[in-house]
């Protein structure tokens, strides 16, 4: 069976790991490497957490990419310290070497080089901001065709965001972080023609990570890769803990399991809405994950851990 070629973007918060060992559960497809953007997460620490997740899956072939970008507005220091919490997990570091490989050239440098060498049109999971994307497209416009769609966890349509008022002053509380991070380039790839696929805040609210799934994973505790998504998750568990970056990358498992909804929308790049992805008649046509089948995604994250 032919594989559907994907280039993985993720920053580097705890489902972004996550996101990660769902997706190389993945046998139709071929993953050519995953770039760390330094948004959610401290940089060095999130990328050798990857590492040491690709070592423990055994698909150490699959190159790592470290992406210098900056955004706009930091990601908490409360959000970020996670990916230290991850990288110490003893379960991460059974080895005295990370094998998988961290390559030399930059994230943005090596997405434009991957996407140059591919065969054929290439899908971007992302899982963070769409910094790196942007900045890859402004070393090198021509990759646009390279690109069959991105699919992204971000935004929020007709929901409110999560970039707090209270922590964020100046704000009114429309925002997604993703997109807050750095709304100028998210305007900058809705300038293209490249199709996108969001998991936005209204259909994530509705599929929460809860204590009896967390449990479940546990009790997988004989399958690495469950176990570890379990001490993930309990991480998180104290708080309004959601399957973001989960959610949407499996999607590329099972889409059918879905059901996206067309909307005509604009990304807010200041005043008190930067960062919100506002509906509006005759913005840039995107599509949006709208309903999920929560009962048969659960199913099929626990099945595809249990290995």
């Amino acid at each position: 069976m032919k594989k559907q070629l994907v280039l993985m973007d993720h920053d580097g918060g705890v489902d972004d790991y996550l996101a990660t060992m769902l997706l190389l559960t993945m046998e139709h497809i071929q993953l050519l490497g995953i770039v760390v953007t330094p948004a959610d997460c401290y940089i060095q620490p999130a990328v050798s957490a990857t590492r040491k997740i690709i070592d423990l899956m055994k698909f150490s072939h699959i190159p790592v990419a470290e992406s210098t970008v900056r955004g706009i507005n930091p990601f908490p220091r409360l959000y970020r310290r996670d990916s230290v919490i991850v990288d110490h997990l003893p379960i991460l570091n059974q080895q005295e070497n990370i094998i998988t490989t961290l390559v030399a050239e930059t994230g943005q440098d090596f997405m434009v080089r991957v996407l140059r060498e591919a065969p054929e049109p290439v899908t971007l999971m992302v899982t963070g901001p769409l910094t790196t994307i942007a900045t890859a497209l402004d070393i090198a416009p021509e990759i646009e065709t390279k690109i069959e769609k991105i699919i992204w966890m971000g935004g929020a349509l007709n929901v409110p965001g999560n970039v707090e008022k209270s922590i964020e002053v100046g704000q009114d509380g429309s925002a997604e972080w993703n997109v807050y991070w750095d709304a100028v380039s998210a305007a900058r790839v809705w300038e293209t023609q490249i199709e996108i696929i969001m998991c936005p805040l209204d259909l994530t609210n509705n599929v929460p990570v809860t204590s009896e799934l967390v449990q479940k994973m546990g009790k997988q505790r004989h399958y690495p890769i469950s176990d570890l998504a379990g001490q993930c998750y309990a991480l998180v568990i104290p708080q309004d803990y959601y399957f973001w970056d989960v959610l949407a990358t499996a999607y590329l498992g099972h889409p059918e399991f879905y059901q996206l909804q067309e909307w005509e929308t604009e990304i807010v790049t200041s005043g008190v809405s930067q960062g919100r992805t506002k509906v509006v008649a005759g913005g840039r046509k995107i599509y949006a994950m709208d309903q999920v089948d929560k009962k048969a995604f659960y199913d099929y994250i626990l099945k595809q851990w249990a290995r």
